[in-house]
C-alpha cells in the first residue's frame, strides 16, 4: 500500500482545473522588481514570510486567498510563490478557476534564494528561506 504522500491529490473542487492549465515560470523568467502591474504573490505562512521574502512581494497566506481575492488585480501579471512550489500551484489553480491567469513559480522561494536573488525581512535586513 502506498504511503499517504504518494497518493494522488483529489481533483480541485472548484471545477475542472488541472495542472496543465496553470502556467509555470522558472526563476530566470520571474522579474526581480514588482509593482501593481507585475505582482509576486507569496502565499507562505506568516512565520515563513517573517524569516525572509523577496523584496517587493505581496504576502497573502494560502488560507486567506478566498477572503482577500479582491486585493488582486485580474489584469496584473501574477507570479505565485511558496516555499518549493506545491502550495503556490494549488493557489494558482484556485485563481485560474476565478478568472485569473497566474504563473506558478517553479521551485518557489528555495529556487529564488538558490539563484542568488535577494531575500529580506520586513525591516530590510537580510532574510533566509
Amino acid at each position: 500500500m502506498p504511503r499517504t504522500s504518494e497518493l494522488p491529490l483529489p481533483p480541485c473542487q472548484h471545477g475542472a482545473v488541472d495542472e496543465q492549465q496553470v502556467g509555470q515560470a522558472l526563476i530566470a523568467d520571474v522579474p526581480s522588481a514588482f509593482d501593481e502591474s507585475v505582482v509576486l504573490l507569496d502565499v507562505r505562512e506568516d512565520d515563513e514570510w517573517q524569516r525572509g521574502h523577496a523584496p517587493g512581494a505581496r504576502h497573502i497566506p494560502m488560507g486567506q486567498i478566498p477572503a482577500r481575492l479582491a486585493e488582486l488585480d485580474p489584469n496584473a501579471t501574477l507570479f505565485v510563490v511558496c516555499h518549493v512550489g506545491g502550495r503556490s500551484q494549488r493557489v494558482a489553480q484556485y485563481l485560474v478557476g476565478h478568472g485569473y491567469t497566474p504563473l506558478n513559480v517553479v521551485g518557489g522561494m528555495q529556487a529564488w534564494a538558490s539563484a542568488g536573488r535577494p531575500v529580506v525581512t520586513d525591516t530590510g535586513d537580510a532574510g533566509m528561506v
